[in-house]
């Protein structure tokens, strides 16, 4: 396709991501539908624009409002991610020479808030939580786009044995640097085209997510629940914790999530798992298996603001009056889930949040309306994990990860054991 063609694409993509009526990845995998006629560096080089544009989208829209024409074929001038060569030709010489000027202005000399690219409601927040001096080298970590982070499947193959598999087909990845179970790959290459994928020996998984999984420490021959399942990828790795024994039951008030876990669980070799749509966290299935789970992962819903590197939009499409919805469906979740645990049993609440509201204080509400619970040290139950230097990726007793400082996406979580 010829590059003013595919300016011109960018810049209807822009729109319609901009418009937040769907998360951004809904947006651009729709719209590539509709135009199935693109090459892979075609895609690649429009999702990227768009996510460039979405991470720093305050900067951008200051910046171009110097010059002329749609203000998303600006936006996509400015953030262009394709081949810049190319590029260039589809550009007017004034509208190269206004390009090279935006882009020459020193970005330190601007205002804060063109440098943190946030919205105004969450710097207060994060500020609060990180201090002055740490607040904009996180804002700059959620700016900047994640690596891939993949889980090793215990079951099928060891950390080593899957690296070299990935390394003899073109991959280069890199132990994790907390997760026994990590490996990490720079870029995006096509893992899905690979063995080790295709025989389940890899699973695309955050290294803060599987750090989840190590704190259930599920084992052989347990009864277990990840309650807010989704696509499975906690559900995955909690099977393999538990060597394909025992039972493992993977939640879900929505259906399609549930549809995604089949060709996971397919590949995966795992025979343990039981997926279940359930109504709400009320359900009568939830009832019947009260007091009678040795554990339980309730990977809460949440505003997703710690995987900001990998969905820039949820920081437009977020605002307080849903934090505040999140936060009573949060605190419903986790008093019907503490229901199912047997006297002994473990209890994990996790978020991908960055925000208080959504984690230290709903599960410091929890303990204090439940004294049948006991709080478990996070450090503790890593360093069982055999986790490098747990004390690091702790606060108090709970996890806390920052990208900016674990290079993890944001996460937290917190431990109970219902007393006997």
């Amino acid at each position: 396709m010829h590059i003013k063609a595919l300016l011109d694409l960018a810049s209807e993509l822009l729109r319609a991501v901009l418009g937040f009526a769907a998360p951004a990845d809904q947006v651009v995998s729709s719209f590539f539908a509709r135009h199935r006629q693109l090459g892979q560096r075609e895609r690649h080089a429009l999702a990227e624009t768009v996510y460039a544009v979405l991470r720093r989208r305050l900067l951008w829209q200051h910046l171009a409002q110097s010059g002329s024409g749609p203000i998303e074929r600006r936006l996509a001038v400015l953030a262009w991610q394709g081949d810049a060569q190319v590029f260039a030709l589809a550009l007017s010489p004034d509208e190269r020479a206004w390009r090279e000027r935006a882009l020459a202005i020193d970005i330190e000399t601007l205002p804060e808030r063109l440098r943190h690219n946030l919205p105004e409601w969450l710097v207060e927040p994060l500020k609060a939580a990180m201090g002055d001096a740490e607040f904009m080298p996180l804002a700059i970590a959620l700016a900047t786009p994640a690596p891939l982070d993949l889980r090793v499947n215990m079951l099928k193959t060891a950390r080593t044995e899957a690296q070299a598999a990935l390394r003899a087909e073109g991959i280069e990845a890199t132990p994790t640097p907390w997760s026994p179970w990590g490996l990490r790959i720079e870029g995006k290459p096509a893992l899905q085209r690979t063995e080790a994928f295709r025989r389940g020996d890899v699973e695309v998984q955050d290294e803060g997510s599987q750090l989840l999984c190590l704190l259930t420490e599920a084992r052989r021959g347990e009864m277990v629940v990840d309650f807010c399942a989704g696509a499975g990828g906690k559900t995955l790795a909690l099977g393999a914790s538990m060597r394909n024994t025992g039972r493992l039951y993977a939640f879900d008030v929505a259906g399609h999530r549930l549809d995604a876990l089949k060709p996971r669980l397919a590949r995966s070799g795992l025979s343990n798992v039981y997926p279940a749509q359930i109504a709400h966290e009320r359900d009568e299935r939830i009832k019947r298996l009260a007091g009678k789970i040795d554990r339980v992962l309730v990977d809460a819903p949440c505003s997703g603001l710690g995987t900001l590197r990998r969905n820039p939009d949820l920081k437009w499409r977020q605002a307080p009056a849903g934090i505040d919805e999140l936060k009573v469906k949060q605190a419903a979740i986790l008093a019907s889930a503490a229901r199912l645990l047997k006297p002994g049993g473990r209890l994990v609440y996790a978020t991908c949040s960055l925000l208080a509201a959504e984690n230290e204080d709903i599960a410091a509400a929890f303990t204090q309306t439940h004294r049948d619970f006991e709080t478990l040290p996070a450090a503790d139950a890593l360093r069982r994990a055999k986790v490098d230097a747990a004390e690091s990726l702790v606060h108090g007793d709970v996890l806390r990860l920052w990208p900016h400082r674990h290079g993890t996406d944001g996460f937290f979580a917190a431990l109970w054991q219902r007393r006997a």
